[in-house]
C-alpha cells in the first residue's frame, strides 16, 4: 500500500443538532451502555441515529461481517447523517478491510471516530484515501460514563478550530528534548503492529506517531516497540507520543518504570518523545486527536506541548 501525498481529505465539520451515526464495526454491543452513550451525545447538542442491528451477536462480533460492513456503508452514504461514532472497540474491524470502496469513502467523506480495534480503520482510511480521522472517545464506551470524554479537544478537532493546542492531562512526561513538526497518525500499538506483513500495512515517515494500549505487560511493549523497529517503522519518525498505557504493568511493585522500557527502543532516535497523553485506553477524559494533519510537537525543560497546526474539518 503506497503512502499518499499530504493532501487530505477533511471531511464536513461537526455543529450542534447534527445527527451522529453510531456504528458497531468490531466486538458486539451492551444495549445498558449504546442507551447512556446516545444520552450523552444528546446532553451534548447532538442527534445519534443507529441502526436495530448495532445489537446482533455472532461469537464476539456485533453480528456477521457482512452486517457490519453494509452498516458502516449505509451511515457513509447518508446525506443527514455528518459524523460516525463507534460504539466500541473489542475486535474485528480488520474483517471488514478487504470490504470497502475506498472511492466510496473519498467521495462520501465524514467524521469517523474511534480507537482501540477501531485503529485499524483509522490507519486504512488515512493511508488508502487521505481522510482525516479521529481517535477519540466511542459512543458505548467513553460517552456512556461521566467524564468519559474530554470536551475541549473534541469540540476543537470536530468544529474545525485553526490552530489549536491538545489539553494535556496532568502526568504528561517529557521523555526526549526537542522539537518536531509532522502528520500526527498512529493508534493502538498491538492493533499498529498486527498491520505489518499485511496490505494493510501501517505508513510512518514523516509521522509524529501516538502510540497507546491497555493491560499489555511491560515486555510486550517492548516486543511490540521492537518489531516496529525492526520493521523500519520507526526510522523516518518526526515524534513519538505515549498514551497512558493504562495498566500496562507487569506486577504492582516491579522494580522499573513502563517509561524505562520503552526508552531502552527509542530514546536514541533523535526525536522528541513524550509519555502520558490521555487519549484511547484512558482512566477519564478521552482526548480526541485528529490523525491525518499537521502537528507540531515540542518537547523541553520537563514541558511538552501538542499543537494541531491546520484544521481537521472542512467549514
Amino acid at each position: 500500500m503506497p503512502p499518499i501525498d499530504h493532501q487530505p481529505v477533511k471531511p464536513p465539520a461537526l455543529r450542534p443538532g447534527d445527527t451522529v451515526g453510531i456504528v458497531a464495526p468490531a466486538s458486539n454491543v451492551t444495549p445498558a451502555d449504546l442507551d447512556a452513550g446516545c444520552e450523552a451525545l444528546r446532553r451534548a447538542g447532538y442527534n445519534p441515529f443507529y441502526f436495530d442491528s448495532i445489537l446482533e451477536k455472532d461469537l464476539y462480533f456485533a453480528g456477521p461481517v457482512n452486517r457490519r460492513a453494509r452498516e458502516l456503508e449505509e451511515v457513509l452514504l447518508r446525506d443527514d447523517i455528518r459524523a460516525i461514532v463507534c460504539a466500541r472497540g473489542g475486535y474485528g474491524a480488520n474483517y471488514l478491510l478487504s470490504v470497502f470502496d475506498l472511492a466510496e469513502i473519498k467521495a462520501h467523506p465524514k467524521i469517523f471516530v474511534g480507537y482501540s480495534d477501531i485503529t485499524t480503520l483509522l490507519t486504512y482510511f488515512t493511508d488508502t484515501a487521505g481522510l482525516v480521522t479521529f481517535h477519540g472517545p466511542m459512543a458505548a464506551k467513553d460517552w456512556a460514563h461521566a467524564d468519559g470524554v474530554d470536551l475541549s479537544s473534541w469540540q476543537s478537532a470536530l468544529s474545525g478550530a485553526e490552530p489549536w493546542d491538545v489539553p494535556l492531562n496532568a502526568g504528561v512526561a517529557a521523555l526526549v528534548d526537542g522539537e518536531a513538526e509532522g502528520i500526527l497518525y498512529g493508534g493502538c500499538l498491538s492493533i499498529l503492529v498486527a498491520s505489518l506483513g499485511t496490505p494493510y500495512e501501517i505508513q510512518t515517515a514523516g509521522k509524529i506517531l501516538f502510540l497507546e494500549d491497555v493491560a499489555a505487560k511491560p515486555f510486550q511493549i517492548d516486543r511490540m516497540l521492537m518489531q516496529l523497529k525492526l520493521a523500519g517503522k520507526l526510522d523516518k519518525l518526526k515524534g513519538i507520543v505515549f498514551g497512558e498505557m493504562l495498566d500496562c504493568v507487569q506486577t504492582a511493585n516491579q522494580g522499573y518504570t513502563l517509561q524505562e522500557v520503552v526508552m531502552r527502543i527509542v530514546g536514541g532516535l533523535g526525536i522528541p518523545i513524550a509519555f502520558g497523553v490521555r487519549s484511547g485506553h484512558v482512566t477519564s477524559g478521552n482526548i480526541t486527536l485528529p490523525f491525518g494533519v499537521h502537528a507540531r510537537l515540542t518537547v523541553g525543560n520537563g514541558n511538552v506541548a501538542l499543537r494541531i497546526l491546520e484544521s481537521a474539518v472542512s467549514a
